[in-house]
């Protein structure tokens, strides 16, 4: 019996150091994934060529680019993926939806606890800017809204008109799993 507090308190320490490494461990990720990001974007034209059908698609997990939210004062590296591996290093590519500069639906996804923390306190205006080898993409929130954590209709992958959809849990403050997703609309300027 007397071993029992030991025990719990044993326990207690485990379960803490595992929290810290998993904090630690995605700081680390999401700190190396945005210094290659400012290198692949370090050379960026300021003036947006049009994208090339013949580039080459990303594999799961490489940065593709840099998201800055000037509002929130944000620099995120862009990773293709929305898998956790994939979150814990960034901003997610929603595989198979469009780039900027290639006239699709861009879905951007992220974690409300990590990344996008302080998405909430973004409005309509606010913008975003998207950082890519091939130039800089600015889009204007143009409205909000929010859905249940399965509604899967807001992305469509449409090809008619440049979009950019920005995707995380919500509620911003909840523990665990969110039951439901905070969706913000931005258009290209």
């Amino acid at each position: 019996m007397k071993k029992l507090p030991l025990l719990f308190i044993s326990l207690g320490l485990i379960i803490f150091a595992i929290g810290a490494w998993q904090i630690i461990d995605t700081k680390l990720q999401s700190n190396a994934s945005l210094k290659e990001a400012k290198e692949l974007v370090g050379k960026v034209q300021s003036d947006p060529k049009p994208a090339s059908a013949e580039k080459d698609k990303p594999k799961f997990g490489d940065t593709v680019g840099l998201l800055t939210i000037p509002k929130i004062k944000a620099e995120l590296a862009i990773v293709e993926g929305t898998d956790p591996n994939d979150l814990a290093k960034g901003v997610g590519h929603y595989t198979g939806s469009y780039f900027p500069g290639e006239n699709g639906q861009i879905v951007l996804s992220g974690h409300r606890d990590t990344v996008f923390r302080r998405l909430g306190e973004l409005k309509i205006g606010d913008k975003f800017e998207i950082q890519m080898p091939d130039g800089v993409y600015t889009y204007e929130i143009s409205h909000t809204k929010i859905v249940e954590a399965d509604d899967r209709t807001i992305i469509t992958l449409q090809d008619e008109e440049e979009e950019l959809i920005v995707t995380t849990c919500y509620p911003f403050s909840y523990v665990g799993d969110a039951p439901q997703r905070y969706i913000i609309y931005a258009k290209p300027m």
